[in-house]
């Protein structure tokens, strides 16, 4: 059983809101239960729980450990995906070990999102990260950003590895590196011009094999290769 509480300290701390009723209405939690506490930014600690209220629940927490996430750091540069692909996408990459994502406006996709209801959009995704990382046993929660175009993403970006999901590349090794970046395009593909601006700032070309991945599943794909290259 764990819940994210931000700021994390040892001693008594008392849970409101949504972990609260996580952990009455979803975990049906009792006094005494013992369970992790983690902040979502790499610190976790035990917790007991002492008192079970209305509107909050008390636990007593324990000694704060920073559990310092692996390298390489993976970026990866998502587009908008149409439905719920977008949710199952953003949740498998928590799974498998992303640990930052930035979605970009590709010219193909079929999604068009800007002003509040962009924003609105990441607000629900940062929340179902945050479930996500809960459920899959990780202590931090991955970052998800919009930006506004392709070449202000890649202004972004800091120097490391980068590759471009390409399916008429060649199947590759898997990239390595402390620092990695990695982008996929949507339904339709990548249009010319982005190609042409990946190449330019230093994308290499990756292929995953003879078929045709869907926008959802080619990044998924890609990170589980690179965790499992690296064993992180």
């Amino acid at each position: 059983m764990r819940i994210f509480v931000s700021p994390l300290a040892a001693g008594e701390l008392v849970v409101r809101g949504d972990e609260h009723h996580y952990l009455g209405r979803v975990r049906r939690a009792r006094v005494g239960d013992a369970m992790e506490v983690v902040d979502g930014e790499g610190s976790r600690a035990s917790a007991t729980i002492t008192a079970i209220r209305e509107t909050e629940t008390i636990l007593e927490v324990g000694t704060i450990e920073r559990i310092a996430d692996l390298p390489p750091h993976i970026r990866v540069l998502i587009p908008w995906i149409k439905g719920d692909r977008m949710d199952t996408c953003l949740e498998k990459l928590v799974e498998v070990g992303a640990d930052e994502i930035i979605v970009w406006p590709a010219a193909r996709a079929v999604v068009k999102l800007d002003g509040e209801r962009r924003t609105s959009r990441i607000a629900h995704h940062q929340a179902a990260l945050q479930a996500a990382a809960r459920q899959c046993g990780r202590a931090s929660v991955p970052a998800i950003s919009a930006a506004d175009s392709l070449s202000a993403a890649l202004a972004a970006l800091p120097v490391g590895t980068r590759a471009v999901l390409d399916p008429s590349a060649e199947r590759g090794e898997a990239p390595a590196g402390d620092d990695l970046t990695l982008i996929s395009g949507p339904e339709g593909g990548l249009a010319p011009a982005e190609l042409d601006a990946l190449a330019a700032a230093g994308f290499a070309s990756l292929g995953l094999g003879p078929r045709v991945l869907r926008a959802e599943t080619a990044p998924v794909i890609a990170v589980a290769l690179v965790r499992a290259a690296t064993r992180s």
